[in-house]
């Protein structure tokens, strides 16, 4: 005996190809074609500063271990010098750690170490990682990270951090608390990126 299945033809399937969009010419498809590149142009934004803030989040998270090995106030950096002894470097003298091994780190030493150590003290993870630790500091948590300040303000936003970092009540455990802070904001400001591109992508 044979089984024989029927199947309609006639029915509608979610699989019915979708028609094409039709392409419009003269100064309508210019149009077309400049809002393609804008939208292309708008993703491609949006996965720079989601990489941006990646890179952000583990800084800080490597700050905060940092942080956690070893934690000191009035200096950048604790290290073993040549023959043994522990010294303190400031910013000033920050490369006087570079090749020895370091004991401790104060906040934005942390930082400045995580990323790679005194010689990125100037780049742009650090410059941006420290402005998510004083947004973390001095923002309400929430409100979305004010990139890019002006160098007096960036500069005047580092002393705030040191100064709180050297503050007589403070300890290792209120600074990687603020980091950990600090990698929540940076998660944020990625879930704030990724809501606002769907938005744009269904207007």
């Amino acid at each position: 005996m044979t089984l024989e299945f029927r199947v309609q033809h006639d029915v509608d399937t979610d699989a019915s190809p979708s028609l094409p969009t039709p392409t419009r010419s003269g100064f309508r498809g210019l149009l077309d074609r400049l809002a393609e590149r804008r939208a292309a142009a708008r993703v491609r934004r949006a996965e720079a500063q989601l990489r941006d803030l990646a890179d952000v989040e583990r800084l800080l998270s490597g700050a905060r271990g940092v942080v956690e090995r070893g934690w000191i106030q009035h200096a950048w950096f604790s290290y073993v010098d040549e023959k043994g002894r522990t010294r303190k470097a400031s910013s000033a003298a920050a490369m006087d750690v570079a090749g020895r091994p370091l004991v401790g780190a104060c906040l934005v030493g942390a930082v400045v170490y995580a990323a790679g150590g005194p010689h990125a003290v100037h780049s742009q993870p650090v410059q941006r990682a420290l402005d998510v630790v004083w947004h973390a500091l001095a923002v309400e948590e929430g409100s979305p990270v004010l990139w890019c300040p002006a160098p007096d303000v960036r500069m005047g936003r580092v002393r705030d951090l040191t100064s709180w970092n050297d503050a007589p009540s403070r300890n290792s455990a209120d600074v990687a608390g603020l980091l950990l802070t600090a990698e929540r904001v940076a998660v944020a400001e990625s879930e704030r990126i990724r809501e606002r591109a769907v938005a744009r992508s269904r207007a």
